[in-house]
């Protein structure tokens, strides 16, 4: 198996200076081109799969992972070889304990390229991964020696004018801002590096990725494709967490946190 872990050689600030480099997607009726870096790279029709439980990978996001298990070990080999790209989906909890698939995964995940790894002396490795788009996936081709699939590039619709969409980048970060100050447990290093990021779209994908508590609404803001439904999505799930917040610091009064029951 392989853990989404923040593995020893990687540092936040590995991470925020490998963001400055965000890949692009162009999705048209020919294959997807991926700008990565200066490279161009196609996104194939097919691509190996890491299905993992209570993970949801966003494009833009930067996912450390630990790979130990014999078949993952398998598949970085040979997308190492290649193009460097795989897709990670969340475990579909539902649809498992309904059926008899192996690892069902949710329908839409995204890939991602590699954008460094460490072999370690124990054969297990330790990689980080940039994620570059959503994809469908369509069919399972192989689930041996490791799972491969077929796969179709989403694209995010804005869905409002441009004006709407930025007052709602704009409330977005005002929310998340304002739960950081009633004493929510928000990174500052995060929320400071988001509040450079002008792009609506990677705005919310990675705010999704690192500050929503729930797996359910990240999953769910992933599959939106309407790009203003997903940030009045997670904005309406943040002023439901913050009212909750201010009910607490209300009762709470002037008690130290773990004597609310005194109050």
């Amino acid at each position: 198996m392989a853990t989404p872990t923040p593995s020893e050689p990687f540092s936040f600030f590995d991470v925020v200076s490998t963001h400055r480099r965000k890949p692009l997607v162009e999705i048209s009726p020919r294959p997807p081109t991926l700008s990565a870096m200066e490279l161009e790279i196609t996104l194939p029709a097919e691509v190996p799969v890491m299905t993992l439980p209570n993970v949801t990978f966003f494009p833009q996001a930067l996912m450390p992972l630990h790979i130990f298990e014999p078949r993952y070990r398998a598949m970085l080999k040979d997308v190492l070889a290649t193009n460097r790209l795989f897709s990670v989906a969340g475990l579909d909890e539902k649809l498992r304990d309904q059926s008899n698939q192996f690892e069902p995964p949710h329908r839409i995940a995204s890939v991602g390229i590699i954008r460094a790894c460490q072999k370690n002396a124990d054969g297990t490795s330790n990689l980080l991964l940039q994620g570059l788009c959503r994809v469908e996936f369509l069919e399972i081709l192989a689930d041996e020696p490791y799972r491969r699939m077929r796969v179709r590039a989403l694209a995010t619709e804005p869905g409002a004018a441009e004006s709407e969409i930025a007052r709602l980048r704009a409330e977005l970060g005002r929310l998340l801002a304002l739960k950081q100050k009633l004493g929510a447990a928000v990174p500052r290093e995060i929320t400071d590096f988001l509040r450079d990021v002008d792009d609506p779209e990677t705005f919310v994908d990675l705010a999704a990725f690192n500050l929503c508590d729930s797996q359910f609404l990240k999953q769910r803001l992933l599959e939106t494709l309407d790009l203003r439904q997903r940030l009045d999505l997670f904005a309406r799930q943040l002023r439901r967490e913050i009212d909750t917040l201010k009910v607490h610091r209300k009762l709470q009064g002037d008690l130290p946190d773990g004597r609310i029951a005194e109050n």
